[in-house]
């Protein structure tokens, strides 16, 4: 490999320069040993997110993160594999139902899934609610999971990507957690390195999610999709509303137990419509797109897998999901439209209740979390309960109040209604 100075390159981009692929290679390779030291990246760091890369960068960059660790391979399996992944929400259980109705169809899903941090929940957390469930394994326990039941969700191992873990620390406290060529190499590094050959990013958009606006979202998708294409991985992305919770339960327990309603043909219609919609573009990229979905969310055939998945990972159903010590009721104080019901106002409610961490060795409560009663477009009446607050601890109950506090707002009319599905970028 050409030996460069990190010096040098940093100067190039705070110059507005572009990066060859060699320098690239170089800059990850010896950041990832440790030659490049965390200094010199995060002055990389701020001037890629004040200068931007092109499209060649964004792929070098991707390409070479991957190339920092294992790449997982599945293509002695009998069907096409097919993943998705989440920028991340409030209420956002979809991976739970998603991964095994997909896998009804003959298409494996090899779902390599994160922790919470902050106001978005984590899907291993929300997993590891269900007594005995283990997140993590071995690549060949996870093949053999695939290979027997079509589906796996399961905690990253240290060995993929690993130049983006030491790189997605070091942006988190040098405040370059913006940068959309960063936040791309990273989702997808992970995503092309877990070897799934069809992807399907579901980027959410509004004030709980990652990305506030709908053109910063749409910037976002065009390059996460671009990266995949590079990559040999047909890729598309869904852009979905965020602005309101998904669903009605939020934190753990909360949203497994909603995820098992819909496996079982009941839960909410947005969680129904949003899980039907990307389990059509998952089977679409796979190359089945002549199935009905959605019935096999009402005969019971996705919740079949479900259980499967769970039990081969010593999960135990039979078990009840934790509840919370302590509730405290919300009522309306006003009779009318509920025309807002802000998702970061409940999502960080939910996380000051226990069911989120600030940091990420913080253990989750949980049973805590926040039951809506009435979603945004409802017609309530003064006295009407609208949400229900839980946690082991009842001296939270103050500061998740003060978050709420503006959060949703009544009104004599009712607002316009906000489409779930606010665009799609193809591959």
């Amino acid at each position: 490999m050409s030996n460069f100075d990190a010096v040098e390159l940093i100067i190039a981009k705070r110059e507005k320069g572009e990066l060859t692929t060699e320098q690239i290679d170089w800059l990850v390779a010896n950041y990832t040993s440790g030659f490049v030291a965390d200094e010199q990246m995060s002055s990389m760091a701020m001037a890629i997110l004040l200068n931007g890369m092109s499209r060649r960068e964004i792929s070098d960059l991707t390409k070479a993160m991957i190339a920092s660790g294992e790449r997982l391979n599945y293509s002695d399996l009998p069907w096409p594999t097919a993943d998705k992944h989440s920028t991340g929400g409030v209420g956002d259980k979809i991976t739970l139902m998603l991964a095994p109705l997909v896998a009804v169809f003959d298409v494996a899903v090899p779902q390599l899934s994160g922790r919470g941090l902050g106001h978005t929940g984590g899907t291993l957390d929300k997993l590891e609610a269900i007594s005995g469930w283990q997140a993590n394994l071995t690549n060949e326990q996870m093949h053999a999971q695939l290979a027997k039941i079509g589906a796996v969700i399961c905690a990253a191992g240290a060995g993929l990507a690993p130049a983006d873990k030491k790189l997605y620390a070091l942006r988190d406290v040098t405040g370059t957690v913006e940068a959309i060529p960063l936040i791309a190499s990273s989702i997808m590094s992970k995503k092309i390195a877990e070897g799934t050959s069809s992807l399907v990013l579901d980027v959410k958009v509004g004030s709980g999610a990652f990305m506030k606006t709908l053109d910063r979202a749409r910037e976002l998708a065009q390059v996460l999709v671009a990266i995949g294409q590079d990559a040999g991985v047909k890729t598309s992305a869904l852009l979905t509303d965020m602005s309101t919770p998904l669903g009605v339960k939020v934190g753990n327990a909360l949203e497994v137990a909603e995820a098992i309603e819909v496996l079982q043909g009941g839960g909410p219609s947005d969680v129904v419509e949003i899980t039907v919609e990307l389990a059509r573009e998952m089977l679409r990229l796979a190359g089945k797109s002549d199935v009905d979905v959605a019935v096999a969310l009402n005969d019971g055939r996705a919740f079949d897998v479900f259980t499967a998945m769970i039990e081969a990972q010593h999960g135990d159903l039979s078990v009840p999901l934790p509840v919370a010590k302590h509730s405290h009721q919300v009522v309306a104080s006003t009779s009318g439209v509920l025309t807002e019901l802000d998702a970061l106002a409940v999502g960080t409610a939910s996380w000051r209740l226990g069911a989120g961490r600030a940091r990420k060795e913080d253990p989750v409560q949980f049973g805590a979390g926040i039951e809506l009663h009435a979603k945004r477009g409802a017609r309530v009446s003064a006295g009407q309960p609208l949400m229900t607050l839980h946690t082991d601890e009842p001296e939270r109950f103050e500061r998740a109040l003060a978050a709420l506090d503006g959060g949703f707002k009544i009104e004599a009319t009712a607002g316009p209604a906000v489409a779930l599905i606010l665009d799609r970028i193809s591959g």
